[in-house]
């Protein structure tokens, strides 16, 4: 997963202070200055999300303006949830 992390840009983990992640660990990757790919760490297992915020600094102490679930227990072995990453990212 860490390949995966760095190959994309994300950010290193931080707490999600508010609670829309449970306030499990999440890592960002920017799509452009509003929209943000988001890997919520949970126990062993990674959700990959895509969102919006008014900007940057609002993930993880601010409520999205829109949050959608892409993957659930994000398995980079598996061709669709790679190819999910590389049509936001590429």
């Amino acid at each position: 997963m860490e390949n995966i992390l760095k190959y994309y840009e994300f950010s290193d983990f931080f707490q999600d202070e508010l609670g829309t992640f449970s306030n499990n660990e999440i890592a960002i990757s920017e799509l452009n200055d509003t929209h943000f790919l988001i890997f919520e760490k949970k126990n062993e297992t990674y959700n990959l999300y895509v969102s919006r915020y008014a900007s940057r600094n609002e993930i993880g102490f601010k409520s999205p303006k829109i949050l959608e679930l892409l993957v659930e227990n994000y398995d980079k072995s598996i061709p669709e949830h790679r190819l999910l990453i590389k049509q936001y990212l590429h």
